[in-house]
């Protein structure tokens, strides 16, 4: 039986980068009625932007998630001009041009950079004597003219945390010292990759048409040259080439081998600087599991940091925030631990903040996901993470190009040890959220008050959530009284507790 939550007991948030970043204030404003630690959870799988980059010359996690949340829990204040200096410094990137990010990569490391305005000479020299071992890290590695770094867009925070990574070598180290010069208040919000390691870790989906994507950036949103192709069949996986893939670079580059593993899947060091996150074709189908890969594409299941264990273990609540499914919610999800933890763990709402539009992730169009089936996604990955097998479901290469898709089956553990309320919004282009379905499982839903998302034609494409309203929602599930909202509850009817429909409307 779960021990019954203290008063102070943390709240841990599984979350990716940039969609819950708009959340944030939301969840410290929770924070601090609750008077407990924060904890966001943070998966490191991301092979894409300027973390490609680093992975290809460097290797290690994808480290662009962990630096754009710490980055962005830098507290405000107008008072301290240096403060506002450091997070416009640690959110810079480089031009998109090769020769000027060059450049202007050369005028920070030497200090002539009006970056540096407003940041005080010790905290100065001290960032820019790991960005100078960096450099001379590129120019050690560099092997011209095939092998050589690319400054494209590349994220002046990326390259400090990557620089702080290689000297310490230790990841959360790295985490704790940009913590600590961007005056994160680590005492009370913690960012916590989900896998504590100095090597990149990868992963694959399947689809259900039986299809394998090898890497993140091509689940979510595939660059040019990583768009989805069917993996060739092969007996070596060293051997697979993607789309666009010269074999006769990528086979004579020294500098691969210095970093990763002989043999390793060239797919998993294609250059995916540049992407867009709103121009993505749509899947084929559905995904149907997402699984880590070791450097020659087969299935592993890695342990979860045991930090991220010992904050599951003594959290009141967990709260799945909004962002990509199967590429930001997932990867931490699956991991060894995480199940059991979240299931047996004293924490009595388990939270799921829908997202307010679809993305490729939860499609295709034709077929898109409802609220239900992205509770049973994330139940079946925690079950997974317990080493309960799905019927049919066998370790998973990514040289095959196709598998014989498992069948859903019941979880062992009930829904709601995963998953007890679903908040949502209600409007154009959001999740189908099926009712009935959701009262079986016995999760309960509020609806929330948003606003409509328009792109750049003038269509609704989504809804975005009201802070004020995400906020007394979160405090009515969470224990305390909130102001006007619906409450549906496990019988599907509405019922007043203290509220009206529409919170957070003006």
């Amino acid at each position: 039986m779960a021990a019954t939550p203290g008063p102070n007991r943390g709240i841990a948030v599984f979350s990716g980068g940039s969609a819950a970043n708009n959340l944030v204030d939301v969840f410290s404003a929770i924070r601090e009625t609750k008077d407990c630690p924060l904890s966001y959870i943070i998966p490191i799988s991301d092979n894409g932007g300027s973390s490609s980059e680093l992975i290809r010359f460097f290797g290690g996690p994808g480290i662009g998630d962990v630096r754009s949340r710490l980055v962005r829990l830098i507290p405000d204040s107008p008072a301290d001009p240096e403060r506002a200096a450091i997070k416009t410094f640690f959110n810079h990137r480089l031009s998109s041009n090769a020769s000027t990010a060059h450049d202007e990569w050369y005028s920070i490391v030497e200090g002539n950079s009006s970056l540096w305005k407003d940041i005080t000479p010790a905290k100065k020299e001290l960032v820019r004597s790991f960005l100078n071992l960096l450099n001379l890290e590129i120019l050690k590695r560099a092997r011209p003219p095939s092998s050589t770094f690319d400054f494209t867009s590349a994220s002046v925070g990326n390259l400090f945390l990557t620089a702080a990574r290689v000297f310490s070598g230790s990841f959360e180290s790295a985490i704790y010292l940009l913590a600590s010069i961007c005056s994160v208040p680590i005492d009370s919000m913690r960012v916590v990759p989900a896998i504590n390691s100095n090597f990149s870790h990868h992963i694959s989906a399947s689809l259900e048409d039986g299809t394998v994507i090898v890497g993140q950036n091509s689940i979510s949103h595939p660059s040019e040259a990583t768009a989805i192709q069917p993996m060739p069949s092969c007996r070596r996986p060293s051997l697979l080439l993607a789309d666009g893939d010269d074999p006769s670079i990528e086979l004579e580059d020294p500098l691969y081998e210095e970093s990763h593993l002989p043999g390793s899947l060239p797919t998993l060091r294609n250059k995916n600087i540049k992407f867009s996150k709103s121009a993505v074709d749509e899947l084929p189908s559905r995904i149907s599991r997402v699984w880590y890969i070791n450097p020659y594409g087969q299935e592993i299941r890695p342990p979860a940091n045991p930090r991220v264990l010992e904050a599951l273990r003594s959290s009141q609540a967990i709260i799945y925030s909004i962002g990509s499914l199967y590429t930001s919610l997932i990867p931490s999800i699956i991991l060894r631990g995480v199940g059991r933890a979240i299931a047996a763990g004293p924490a009595r709402q388990k939270i799921l903040i829908l997202n307010g539009s679809l993305d490729r992730e939860s499609g295709p169009s034709s077929r898109p996901l409802t609220a239900s089936e992205f509770v049973e996604a994330i139940v079946r990955a925690a079950e997974e993470s317990r080493g309960h097998r799905r019927q049919n479901s066998t370790p998973q290469n990514a040289c095959s190009p196709k598998f014989n898709p498992p069948r859903i089956t019941t979880p062992q553990e009930p829904y709601t040890s995963y998953v007890t309320h679903i908040l949502h919004l209600d409007g154009p282009g959001t999740p189908q959220v099926d009712r009935d379905r959701l009262n079986e499982m016995g999760i309960e839903c509020l609806r929330l008050y948003g606003r409509k998302v328009v792109n750049e034609e003038g269509a609704v494409v989504g809804m975005k959530y009201d802070p004020t309203a995400l906020v007394q929602a979160l405090e009515v599930v969470l224990g305390k009284k909130g102001d006007a909202m619906v409450r549906v509850g496990l019988s599907g009817e509405r019922s007043r507790r203290n509220t009206m429909e529409g919170v957070g409307r003006k």
